[in-house]
């Protein structure tokens, strides 16, 4: 046998033709135990199973518990152990697909019945006696016709499209195996080097979904799952999955009074109750002065549009299965999923000339797009929501200032709720108008601009707007969560389309760029990541009601009428709780609210003119004069702000 050259920890090792990277790993002497030990392998960049024989040189790499990529490998594994044991409980269940997805992983199975939570403990058993054999994962080939008549014969119809799919698309002539105890599963791997790695696993829930995301296909059974290295962090996690049931903005917006979502009125659009409809206008209000002091024009366009705009600006063919669309009089109009189109019109509506730009055009503009139903959910995914959108008009010469001018604003308005935040720039999509030279001058800008602000980034391939590049910012919440909120997208192809120009300095048109940004991203989604940020105890500036006074007798009814009327005119939401019930009854009452501050009134304090102040999170503040409380709760009540 011919000998190969293996690279190993930037030590040479020469092996025979076939050796397996687990055998070339114990020749350098790696850890078998601990979090280095070898998970999988890489060969020149290939992830490999650790049994895999090799047949060429290079560079061999471990993957190890540390590696990027080891916990989707081994939550990828666990699909399959789970898929085993429901096969092995179930036998007339037909298997789909079973991938790794962030924080763990499902499968979905075609049942008439749905698993039910004794079915879940019955599969947690039996994955627990497949993971103490230590089965072992092992890969092989078939030809495709091979698979096709095997998977025919277990009658995993689904197994079969997916092959048949392969041949069809990829010209594929054989697909890869694996095999582990009982089951064997079309995949290409790779995979843990057996059952015994999959011991740290939780089943989590079960849902429906259908067939390749199509509503026209089977409705299957899918079951959630997640698995870890260790015990300690799968116990970190599912505490966290506690902790987020907790902050769960649905429950939140049904227990403080928010909003709510009727079936009856249709899925997707909220409504808003006073409490959730007065901490919405206090966010809006304060967003719609900061753009103000950044020298942003405010300005409104309508909800439809004709039809023949949508097709001019690309989203017709790009964007038409996300639109609703009417006929007014006979013509066809489109209802507006973004704000961009009215924008231009204004930049249109007169003559603009380079000393007019940059621009910057602002709008709390309410969009509707078509959702569909088995991906609403709460705030967070919803058919009608409101864009803090803003366009930004300027000359090339500028387009780098202003990039990193709503970098600056993302900063300061993210830090206003101690949000950290990280980057991606997302780059042309499949699907996608304009031509290279306009992509490559947008990409160019957002990455200069990144660079000059000393951002680091990762890069999004393919996830750009189809009309430009663009900066997403993932925030990070109390629970480490990330959320796509803002977006900076860089469009020299829109304005082309509109014939937008301006008149330079030599006197000749030129077009603008075209900047399109939002901040909060949708207000519904920020509030509801804002509610579950804070568990529902929004900052004194943001809260619905901010002081609630509770009486402990009737005497101190018309103290609390005064009390509430001058709070009021200072500004504060003050609410009064004159109920005949039992104090204590009523402080817990504030704090379940997350009320801020609650002042109670006793016969002391009417006769003294004071108050004896108490924090939601039960700190006792002591008695103090009314004017006094005012002054504080007016100082803790201060909008964030910045020179």
């Amino acid at each position: 046998m011919s000998n190969l050259n293996l690279n190993i920890s930037g030590n040479q090792f020469d092996v025979s033709d076939g050796t397996s990277a687990a055998e070339a790993f114990k020749l350098a002497k790696l850890p078998a135990k601990g979090p280095q030990r070898p998970v999988a392998a890489r060969l020149n960049g290939r992830m490999i199973d650790l049994s895999a024989p090799i047949h060429e040189s290079g560079d061999l790499t471990v993957v190890d518990q540390n590696d990027p990529e080891a916990l989707d490998l081994l939550r990828h594994s666990v699909a399959h152990i789970m898929a085993e044991a429901v096969e092995a409980l179930f036998p007339e269940v037909k298997v789909t697909i079973g991938p790794a997805i962030e924080n763990g992983f499902y499968y979905d199975f075609d049942k008439p019945e749905p698993f039910t939570p004794e079915d879940l403990v019955s599969i947690e058993e039996k994955m627990r006696e497949i993971i103490k054999k230590g089965e072992p994962f092992a890969r092989s080939e078939m030809s495709a016709a091979e698979a096709i008549e095997f998977f025919k014969n277990k009658n995993e119809d689904y197994k079969v499209e997916l092959i048949e799919d392969l041949v069809r698309d990829q010209k594929a002539d054989c697909v890869s195996i694996y095999k582990s105890g009982n089951f064997v599963d079309l995949c290409r791997g790779p995979h843990i080097p057996d059952t015994s790695w999959g011991a740290a696993f939780k089943l989590l829930s079960v849902a429906g979904a259908y067939w390749r995301g199509d509503e026209h296909r089977p409705m299957l059974q899918r079951i959630y799952g997640t698995a870890f290295f260790n015990g300690k962090d799968l116990q970190q996690h599912l505490h966290m999955l506690e902790e987020a049931k907790r902050r769960d903005h649905r429950r939140l917006g049904k227990d403080l009074d928010l909003f709510s979502i009727s079936d009856e009125v249709g899925g997707g659009l909220i409504i808003w109750h006073p409490k959730g409809a007065l901490l919405r206008v206090t966010l809006e209000e304060f967003e719609r002065q900061e753009h103000l002091r950044r020298g942003y024009d405010i300005v409104m366009g309508p909800q439809i549009l004709r039809a023949e705009l949508w097709k001019k600006s690309g989203h017709w063919d790009n964007y038409r299965d996300n639109m609703y669309f009417t006929e007014v009089d006979g013509q066809g109009y489109g209802i507006k999923p973004m704000n961009c189109l009215a924008h231009m019109f204004i930049y249109r509506a007169q003559l603009r000339s380079f000393r007019d730009l940059p621009l910057r055009f602002f709008e709390l503009g309410t969009v509707q797009r078509h959702e569909k139903s088995g991906v609403l959910h709460g705030l967070t995914r919803v058919r009608q929501f409101t864009q803090d959108d803003a366009h930004l008009f300027c000359t090339p010469e500028n387009v780098d200032q202003e990039i990193k001018g709503v970098l600056d604003l993302v900063t300061d308005l993210m830090g206003a709720f101690g949000f950290e935040y990280e980057i991606e720039l997302s780059t042309r999509p499949e699907k996608s108008i304009g031509s290279d030279e306009a992509w490559e001058m947008a990409t160019t800008a957002l990455k200069k601009a990144l660079a000059d602000k000393n951002v680091p980034y990762e890069i999004n391939e393919g996830d750009g707007a189809f009309y430009g590049p663009k900066i997403d910012v993932k925030l990070k919440d109390a629970l480490g969560r990330r959320w796509q909120c803002s977006t900076i997208q860089c469009d020299f192809t829109l304005p082309e389309r509109f014939d937008l120009t301006y008149v330079d300095n030599d006197g000749q048109k030129k077009r603008p760029v075209m900047l399109h940004r939002t901040i909060f991203g949708s207000i519904e989604r920020f509030v509801g990541i804002l509610t579950e940020h804070f568990a529902g105890a929004f900052p004194m500036w943001l809260a619905p009601e901010q002081v609630r006074i509770l009486t402990v007798t009737s005497r101190a009814d018309d103290f609390a009428g005064e009390a509430r009327a001058k709070l009021r005119k200072a500004g504060i939401r003050a609410e009064a709780d004159l109920r005949n019930e039992k104090l204590g009854y009523k402080i817990r009452e504030g704090q379940l609210q997350k009320v801020p501050f609650m002042l109670v009134l006793g016969d002391k304090e009417v006769e003294t003119g004071s108050v004896a102040v108490r924090r939601r999170g039960g700190e006792d503040m002591g008695v103090m004069p009314l004017s006094d409380f005012i002054e504080l709760a007016r100082k803790e009540a201060e909008q964030p702000h910045w020179d």
